[in-house]
């Protein structure tokens, strides 16, 4: 075998470090969240940091990463410059990002529909086993993939030339489909609850960005991708931890004890990281399910100590640090802000609405917020399962509420002085709560 020039070492050492600097990155808990629920609740950059960095890992899987080189080859073969090739590779991705920007923007357009679904046993229970599935096959339980011979077929779709290059790019997605996991699953769910069209398309846009970074290193600075290894079966690890998480995640809307673990203390977030750390230092990402009997043990514990730790991290991130004393009966509320005379704010929210967790988390538990809404009266009107309830639909046209996120603030005699439909930031609310009280002290500042 001859060994590689000194040029060609360089490019491969400099295209690992690339590769290493991006997974750092991605793996860094500001960036690669365990949910996308997590990543959302720290705001719009998070949200779209964890797309680019989600669609990254995705091409590092054993679903993209071997395809990488026969799709730059065909595109951006012999006797093609290096710009032209950047640019053939430019338009590729493009394709895969109208193929997903596309998928986002139906998500967005079912909007209710689709968190419905969500909150159904039976929806939920299947997609968690599916996540199952799916990580016992990153784990090497079996091979979840497309077929070779469809594989190759589906990357020569196009032929050569801009537009052929697109047109591979639209099926591209197709080609990741089976490592899309998680991540894709968490931002589809974030997207039908926003019913944000153009935010769909271009959360789900910068997913397909992600997988398209090595086609970029590759076709435009001619850089070697490390070949095939170990280091791949990390990654295959990280992802099927991911899986499990996601797994748990949504099925803690049918199995409510799993939403108690969790806390609001900084012990309970480093005792969860910490027991993250611990299975990963014994082997969940490192160890194979291949060895021998004493590090498959190894390679389990860890796994589970992971999968517990990240899923009680992502409790804690979306609980609130403040508890408030919210009611949970419309005529009760109305009945108390009456007597009080104090306004009364309605929180219209489901579990499977990841920007109402984001008002709770960021917004109702700032301390100076939570100081304010003393002055109120505070009533929750959960819609998981709107559906199912006859006087749930009532209440939501009584107020208006099209969609989620949705607060109103009424006045005790019933009017309503202000409402919410997007996330705000914390000023802005609080310049809500002001107008609602200005409103309850003399109706003509409605």
């Amino acid at each position: 075998m001859t060994p590689p020039s000194p040029r060609d070492a360089a490019v491969s050492a400099k295209a690992v470090g690339v590769l290493a600097a991006l997974g750092v990155l991605a793996l860094s808990p500001s960036a690669f969240a365990d949910s996308f629920a997590d990543a959302a609740g720290r705001g719009t950059g998070s949200a779209f940091l964890f797309a680019l960095t989600a669609g990254l890992l995705t091409a590092l899987t054993p679903c993209v990463y071997p395809m990488i080189p026969i799709t730059v080859s065909i595109f951006g073969g012999k006797g093609t410059t290096r710009g032209r090739s950047f640019a053939l590779a430019t338009f590729y991705v493009a394709g895969i990002a109208v193929m997903f920007g596309t998928l986002g923007t139906i998500f967005a357009l079912l909007g209710k529909a689709f968190g419905t679904f969500l909150a159904n046993p039976w929806v939920v229970v299947p997609l968690a086993l599916l996540f199952v599935a799916m990580a016992m096959s990153m784990f090497g339980a079996f091979e979840l993939a497309l077929p070779t011979g469809l594989q190759n077929r589906l990357s020569r779709v196009g032929g050569r030339g801009f537009a052929g290059a697109f047109a591979m790019g639209l099926v591209g997605g197709l080609i990741a489909a089976p490592c899309t996991g998680p991540p894709l699953a968490g931002i589809l769910a974030y997207v039908a609850t926003t019913r944000d069209a153009v935010q769909g398309f271009a959360l789900l846009a910068t997913y397909a960005g992600g997988i398209g970074v090595p086609f970029w290193l590759i076709a435009g600075f001619s850089m070697q991708l490390p070949k095939s290894g170990r280091w791949m079966e990390a990654v295959k690890s990280v992802f099927g931890v991911a899986l499990l998480v996601a797994a748990l995640y949504y099925v803690k809307t049918v199995i409510p004890s799993l939403q108690e673990i969790t806390g609001r203390t900084s012990t309970f977030l480093f005792a969860a990281l910490a027991a993250a750390a611990v299975g990963v230092a014994i082997g969940a990402v490192h160890l194979s399910f291949y060895g021998s009997p004493a590090q498959k043990l190894r390679k389990g514990a860890g796994v589970a100590l992971m999968v517990g730790g990240l899923f009680a991290v992502t409790n804690f991130v979306l609980t609130p640090k403040i508890e408030l004393d919210w009611l949970k009966s419309e005529e009760t509320a109305v009945a108390t802000a009456r007597a009080s005379g104090k306004p009364l704010m309605i929180d219209f929210m489901a579990e499977w609405c990841l920007p109402c967790r984001e008002l709770e988390v960021q917004v109702f538990s700032n301390p100076q917020v939570a100081s304010e809404l003393q002055n109120f009266t505070l009533l929750k009107v959960d819609l998981t399962r709107q559906d199912e309830d006859e006087a749930l639909e009532l209440i939501t046209r009584k107020y208006g509420v099209m969609t989620l996120p949705a607060v109103r603030f009424v006045t005790p005699t019933g009017k309503i002085a202000a409402h919410l439909n997007a996330m705000l930031t914390v000023p802005e609310f609080l310049d809500l709560l002001e107008k609602s009280k200005a409103c309850t002290a003399n109706a003509s500042a409605c």
